[in-house]
């Protein structure tokens, strides 16, 4: 008497079974979600890793604009206060020098 679903192996069988094939199915599909989730989490760590990077930058780059600012700032006070005297040609020159000192940094806070 023969079962159904058992194969030809006889009762116990199961190697041409549904049931092995969809077995051997299933670890194969569970490995290949196991390489992804794998891939996921090395990619989830180098994105940590670069946003943290990334803010480092940012906050040396918040601290590079705030000196810059200080500088520029304490330049126009003394423009200004050249700009109280009656000294036209130098105030001509501070004038053009700040303009040259503002596009020496933008140059240089561009290149970097």
């Amino acid at each position: 008497m023969r079962r159904t679903g058992l194969g030809e192996g006889g009762p116990g069988s199961y190697v041409a079974s549904g049931y092995s094939v969809y077995e051997e199915e299933n670890e194969h599909l569970q490995e290949g979600l196991r390489a992804k989730v794998n891939a996921l989490k090395h990619l989830s760590i180098d994105i940590g890793t670069e946003v943290k990077y990334q803010n480092t930058m940012l906050d040396d780059m918040d601290t590079d604009f705030d000196s810059t600012g200080g500088l520029l700032g304490a330049t126009i006070g003394r423009v200004k206060q050249l700009s109280r005297g009656s000294q036209t040609k130098l105030l001509c020159y501070m004038l053009l020098f700040c303009l040259f000192v503002f596009f020496v940094l933008y140059w240089l806070i561009k290149l970097r």
